[in-house]
């Protein structure tokens, strides 16, 4: 589809600085870019791209003024950042819906498939399964017995849902997501092994979920392992069995969260964050990458390092521990100053 700056300046209610019918059919980097894309300057550090750029239309600050001669056409906005989630959203919206089922996909007699869903070529959808309205399983995706899919849910390439698992509405899940394996519990024995201990529960996802790629939540030992509405998670997560995750939590990549820890509402867990079991983490905390988390946490705030302590103690610490070799040098001249004085 292509779009001209002037009906994009409408859409955002923008004005137009140029050429009006510069027209733009995909969306490009400031850095380089190409003829025919638009692009959008929200961080001023990237200013210096905007006088070389190859893209033919770019986003700007309602009170942007440029330090050179710009050649690109500009569309002055008021908020940069969410005209152009506004753009990319309706971009979206107006992308033809796929519906329709294959016939190579293995459904059974049981399931139940709602209106104007997609199903894929070696999708697999098992006994008791309610399939809502508009949902999306795209090949090779394993759907197990009574599992419930929301209205308009997406699962990507590969997923796999266990059975007895539900997943909400507008959900959408990325390649390779897992839910509803088995927790990691094993008893210990007499003769030195582990003997499994079954894992009865389920998952449940709740609305508006988004899953990255190759992310694994398991079912509970018994009741549900529950991420609540709006959690985003990144890709390549673990999250374990009895695990609760409150609702517009966010979490980057290689995060852990340890069987029946409970993590609040609205907290932001950074990258390759390890929380360890039976730990319950308050509302609105943050905790920085490569935090390890063994104590609870109250409300709002603020963790880093291992173990994870609070934020200014930990900023303090820090600026002592990157001088130890010196303080140290220090100690072992003063010593060595006390011998030779005795």
């Amino acid at each position: 589809m292509e779009f001209t700056a002037e009906m994009i300046a409408g859409l955002l209610s923008g004005e137009v600085v140029g050429d009006k019918n510069a027209s733009v059919y995909t969306v490009s980097s400031i850095e380089g870019g190409k003829i025919g894309g638009l692009s959008y300057l929200s961080n001023p550090k990237y200013e210096q791209y905007l006088y070389s750029t190859l893209c033919s239309v770019v986003i700007v600050p309602r009170d942007f003024t440029p330090k050179q001669e710009v050649k690109v056409t500009l569309i002055k906005v008021d908020d940069v950042n969410a005209s152009v989630l506004n753009l990319l959203n309706m971009y979206n919206a107006m992308k033809p819906k796929k519906v329709g089922i294959s016939r190579l996909a293995s459904i059974s007699e049981s399931a139940v498939i709602g209106k104007d869903c997609y199903i894929c070529d070696f999708a697999v959808v098992e006994a008791g399964a309610v399939i809502a309205d508009g949902a999306k399983i795209y090949p090779q995706c394993y759907v197990g017995d009574k599992v419930t899919i929301g209205t308009d849910t997406t699962l990507y390439a590969g997923v796999k849902i266990y059975e007895g698992c539900k997943i909400g509405a507008r959900c959408i899940l990325h390649a390779g997501v897992v839910i509803g394996a088995d927790g990691f519990g094993f008893a210990p024995n007499a003769d030195g092994g582990f003997d499994k201990i079954p894992q009865l529960g389920n998952v449940i996802i709740e609305d508006d979920v988004e899953i990255g790629a190759n992310t694994c939540i398991d079912r509970a030992k018994t009741d549900s392992t529950i991420i609540r509405h709006g959690v985003k998670l990144d890709n390549l997560i673990q999250i374990g069995h009895n695990v609760e995750v409150g609702a517009n939590t966010v979490s980057s990549a290689q995060t852990g969260i340890a069987g029946t820890s409970k993590v609040g509402h609205n907290c932001f867990l950074a990258g390759q964050v390890g929380i360890a079991d039976h730990v319950t983490i308050g509302n609105c905390v943050k905790i920085g990458s490569k935090s390890g988390i063994d104590k609870d946490v109250a409300d709002g705030e603020i963790r880093f390092g291992y173990p994870a302590l609070p934020g200014m103690q930990y900023h303090r610490s820090f600026a002592v521990f990157k001088n130890l070799p010196d303080l140290r040098s220090r100690v072992d001249a003063l010593e060595r100053k006390l011998k030779e004085e005795e």
